[in-house]
């Protein structure tokens, strides 16, 4: 993530690798806050770092 302070949707997207819907059903379930600021919608970064976070890591296949 860079030093942004928040995203657009689109910008959220792109940083995550996350879908448009998935962002919009993690806000829905009530795990980021989408806030408006002059008509446009904004994620902090800090949400999405602790959406991130907050994931399950995957477990690494035996070799």
């Amino acid at each position: 993530m860079s030093d942004k302070l928040a995203y657009t949707i689109n910008e959220a997207v792109e940083a995550t690798g996350l879908s448009r819907d998935t962002l919009y059903r993690r806000h829905h379930d009530g795990q980021i806050t989408m806030r408006k600021v002059v008509g446009r919608t904004l994620i902090l970064a800090a949400d999405l770092q602790r959406l991130l976070e907050a994931s399950p890591g995957v477990p690494r296949r035996a070799a």
